[in-house]
């Protein structure tokens, strides 16, 4: 079969059958059609991608607003160029196959090599590497398909082992979401090792936030198969990341906000939406932001029809820690039809307050280890649960029936208020004096309802 047959062929209906390309000789080069429409889509997102400006898409002295217009618009007409990327990639390929005498795998074999086989050579480096020195916890999320994810979380298990990383590795058919710590010298091999695998080599560094830390902001290691890498609660059959809101740089996005702010009227068609939950909110957020009073992610589809009116016929710009919620929670409430539009901060408030620490985001970022929040600037937002000093240092309720944060300033712990409320510090004294096996953990205890349901703004 010859290249332009290669490019022209019917990927959906292709045979399981290997394609050769004719220029190879000597090298076992093949490709099946899972590598073909992987390499399609990467080389079609490249060209696309090639065309933003700000955030806007200029082709053929037009400007396109959203991606389904340029996407369109590359596809109607400028099919030939990207085919010739293509043949391009395809050449590139096999030039290499033949250069390491090995044979280009598919990504369906790729997935399916040892574990081993992906792992970075630590041969030359001392164990002291991975346990001394400085550190850093890296948070990251892709949105690829995975046919067989349960290799994939193998892989993630005996890497982050070699590398004595610890954290939490979600894996999917729909991809993958992490945040892992440890000596940056491992941090850097892990992400080196991702972007290496076939898998999840479109990825970039940049796509890889860090913060001071390492192994200890984590108790163990944990890497599981899971129906969704962040648990929405909706099938991704049903609400797909595809259909996700437009992504706004954090320089695009400041300008959206501050232009909000500038306008300062209570009926502005704008809604700067927060999709975490309450108790990161409580800390650290968006001034003038509408932040839902949910105690998980899957929370959020029910606060959305709740409150369809509230973002009817509105813009709405939405965002979340690091980004991957807002790709679920923009879909779905792009899914409602009620919006006028819904765009989401790309890289979430840890890449805004990279380039933004003094700006318009203020108090800390809470984070899901035992640091519970980082901080970017001197604000602080929250109070003591108690003596309403001003206090952001997240700790558990000190009862055994409850799994609630606690804000208790440093004076107040020392007097023995442990707990999230004054009622669960009463149950606490109570229980401490009685056994506690067989009892059942409650998710929220009787404070919840005293929450307000939408943080008041500090300004």
């Amino acid at each position: 079969m010859g290249e332009s047959d290669l490019i022209h062929l019917d990927v959906v209906g292709l045979n399981p059958a290997i394609v050769k390309h004719e220029k190879q000789e000597k090298a076992e080069f093949s490709i099946n059609r899972k590598c073909y429409s992987h390499l399609k889509k990467k080389t079609f997102a490249t060209f696309v991608a090639s065309k933003r400006i700000s955030s806007l898409w200029h082709c053929c002295d037009e400007a396109f607003s959203d991606s389904l217009s340029i996407h369109r618009h590359v596809s109607n007409v400028h099919a030939n160029e990207v085919d010739m990327l293509i043949s391009a990639a395809l050449d590139q390929m096999s030039n290499q196959s033949e250069a390491d005498d090995s044979v280009q795998t598919s990504l369906n074999e790729c997935q399916a090599k040892d574990a081993s086989s992906w792992m970075p050579d630590i041969s030359h480096l001392s164990e002291d590497k991975f346990s001394e020195g400085p550190g850093e916890v890296i948070l990251y999320y892709r949105y690829c398909q995975i046919k067989e994810p349960r290799l994939i979380r193998d892989w993630q298990n005996e890497l982050c082992s070699r590398l004595h990383l610890t954290g939490k590795v979600r894996v999917a058919t729909e991809g993958i979401n992490g945040t892992v710590g440890g000596t940056k010298t491992a941090t850097s091999l892990y992400i080196k090792a991702m972007m290496a695998h076939p898998i999840f080599q479109v990825m970039q560094v940049e796509d890889f936030k860090t913060s001071d830390g390492g192994a200890d902001c984590f108790p163990d290691l944990k890497v599981g198969v899971y129906k969704e890498i962040v648990p929405m609660g909706v099938d991704p059959d049903v609400i797909s990341y595809k259909l996700a809101g437009t992504h706004l740089e954090p320089d695009e996005f400041h300008k959206e906000v501050q232009s909000l702010l500038n306008d300062g009227s209570s009926d502005s068609d704008t809604i700067l939406l927060d999709c975490r939950n309450f108790y990161e909110s409580k800390i650290g957020q968006f001034k003038n932001c509408l932040a839902p009073d949910i105690r998980k992610f899957s929370y959020f589809p029910d606060y959305v029809e709740k409150n369809l009116d509230l973002f009817r016929n509105k813009k709405v710009l939405m965002y979340c820690t690091g980004g991957i919620r807002c790709e679920r929670g923009s879909a779905y409430l792009r899914s409602k039809n009620v919006c006028k539009e819904v765009y989401q901060l790309k890289g979430g408030i840890h890449k805004y307050l990279e380039k933004f620490p003094d700006g318009f985001y203020r108090g800390k970022l809470f984070v899901f280890d035992e640091r519970y929040s980082i901080s970017f600037n001197d604000d602080i937002i929250s109070d003591c649960r108690y003596c309403g000093t001003p206090w952001d240092q997240y700790q558990l309720c000190s009862t055994d029936f409850c799994y609630q944060l606690v804000l208790s300033c440093t004076a107040c712990r020392q007097k023995g208020l442990t707990a999230c409320c004054p009622l669960c510090q009463v149950k606490g004294q109570t229980s401490s004096r009685s056994p506690t096996s067989g009892r059942v953990h409650k998710e929220e205890c009787e404070c919840t309802n005293s929450r307000p349901r939408i943080p008041t703004d500090t300004s």
